[in-house]
């Protein structure tokens, strides 16, 4: 077996220079010239994957961990239903104002500083949420955490894209973002155990203090992975960035043993404008909506049933808990049993994200995200009709529902919004973009977060179902009305 060769014979030997992209996308050749299907990842590949991995882990974690402390806090705290949806709103909040002010970072200061900033105060302010003393602090605290996740939303995400083989983009960064479901079951999970050896009002506390030493172990592991290469060219660094990718690429026998890039920036040439109004230009309007929009949309669904799950489940098949907060044996036997429910459905989480995983570079990003919208909507459907029976037909029908609804979001939606975002933008402003984008879908998350409590106890669940299988409908029309495919294309030739 041999690669391609790294030099062209003209009367002498003359470097071939490359872009980052063909280094990465280069593969071994068999001595007949026949290609092989791919390049085996090396140990540094693995790790960058692992490490951005770990942060998606972290937000499934601590978002959906919320839905089994939530009742515990309002106890602990005697928080009116205002003060729930703050509760709820308060980490998606933080997440929509990291990843539109410091997501955007990356794109100025590098991939790797805010890679590791962004897990050093996500480990601080989870600490600080363990010990906080009022109801005020707690909301900072959420806010906080959340901000560090939604710094992770698009820097995570170019971390991995810029750093691997394009026929592998999509499944390796839809495999990381499976994390964030891994993560929401192991919330759940979490909640419950915690519950069962330590069932009082303060248990929440220990809840979100269970991640701070894992988080400790990530953000260690983030000082020693190499700086982007597509960013390093973007910024003229072409020394640099042949250094990232030598030590990116080093595996055994070691190849390539010289590396050359060409930029393309042009000498004395201004450098691309790389600030918020430029997403709105008419270059790159098409690719802002279509990253924006849909997010908006599936994240009001998303958001709302993940994290109200259990809250439904008490509602709807558990045992009414006395109105007195005093009563914590009964809140807790309650909340545990509607964690055992959410934790059961969550598993299609999982699944639909596996699903996503095998079919994202085969079926492309814009089908399987129409798809998943209308099977949301279907799931969402289903789901409704629980108020006209009861028994064993309702509880069916609400656990069918939201199945299907969270098979179908991960493996259309909520997988496909993340990995279009960061894509459908050139390198210069693929952070800012993939932000902006986080960001407007945390909207749709907040404004969700916020009025469930609210619409709950004034509309009804039914109702409320009613009016997110609307919306998923309206995202599969959005979707395909503004659709651009970036399966199979290369970073380099996008945003061009």
């Amino acid at each position: 077996m041999r690669v391609q060769s790294e030099t062209t014979a003209v009367g002498a030997l003359q470097p071939d220079v490359r872009s980052v992209q063909d280094y990465l996308d280069e593969t071994p050749v068999w001595r007949d010239g026949t290609d092989l299907p791919s390049a085996p990842m090396t140990a540094m590949q693995w790790r960058i994957w692992g490490l951005a991995a770990a942060g998606k882990f972290f937000e499934g974690l601590v978002v959906f961990m919320t839905g089994v402390a939530l009742p515990l806090m309002g106890a602990e705290f005697g928080m009116t239903p205002l003060q729930h949806g703050l509760v709820s709103a308060a980490t998606l909040f933080g997440i929509l104002i990291g990843a539109l002010t410091l997501g955007g970072l990356a794109d100025q200061f590098g991939r790797k500083p805010m890679f590791v900033f962004e897990m050093a105060l996500f480990m601080l302010f989870l600490a600080l949420l363990a010990a906080a003393p009022t109801f005020g602090w707690m909301l900072v605290f959420l806010f906080g955490v959340g901000l560090a996740l939604g710094c992770d939303y698009p820097t995570a995400h170019l971390v991995i894209s810029e750093s691997i083989p394009s026929s592998a983009r999509g499944r390796l960064v839809l495999g990381a973002f499976a994390f964030q479901s891994l993560g929401a079951l192991t919330g759940t999970a979490v909640g419950y155990l915690v519950m069962t050896f330590d069932p009082t009002l303060s248990a929440w506390r220990v809840m979100y203090a269970t991640a701070i030493i894992p988080a400790a172990l990530v953000l260690a592991g983030r000082f020693f992975i190499t700086e982007s290469s597509h960013w390093l060219l973007s910024k003229g660094k072409v020394a640099e960035a042949e250094h990232a990718i030598r030590k990116l690429l080093r595996r055994h026998p070691h190849y390539p043993k010289h590396v050359h890039l060409k930029s393309r920036h042009v000498e004395g040439a201004p450098r691309p404008e790389a600030h918020l109004l430029v997403l709105f230009r008419p270059k790159n309007l098409r690719a802002t909506l279509l990253a924006s929009i849909p997010w908006f949309l599936q994240d009001l669904g998303t958001y709302g049933i993940g994290i109200f799950t259990p809250t439904i489940l008490a509602a709807t098949i558990g045992e009414r808990v006395a109105a007195s907060p005093h009563n914590i044996t009964a809140l807790i036997a309650n909340d545990m049993l509607a964690a055992k429910g959410a934790a059961f459905i969550d598993l299609l989480l999982i699944v639909g994200m596996i699903a996503a995983v095998f079919l994202a570079d085969k079926l492309g990003r814009i089908p399987l995200q129409v798809f998943g919208f209308i099977g949301c909507a279907a799931g969402l459907l289903l789901a409704s009709f629980y108020a006209d029976f009861t028994g064993a037909a309702q509880t069916l029908l609400i656990y069918a529902g939201f199945m299907l609804f969270n098979f179908m979001c991960n493996l259309g939606p909520n997988a496909q919004t993340y990995l279009l975002a960061g894509e459908v933008f050139p390198t210069h402003i693929r952070g800012l973009g993939a932000g902006f984008a986080a960001a407007f879908g945390k909207v749709g998350a907040v404004t969700t977060a916020f009025l469930f409590p609210i619409l709950l106890s004034t509309l009804g669940t039914q109702n409320l179902l009613y009016m997110l299988v609307m919306t998923s409908l309206l995202g599969a029309f959005v979707t395909w009305r503004l659709r651009i495919e970036t399966t199979g294309r290369r970073l380099d030739d996008i945003g061009l």
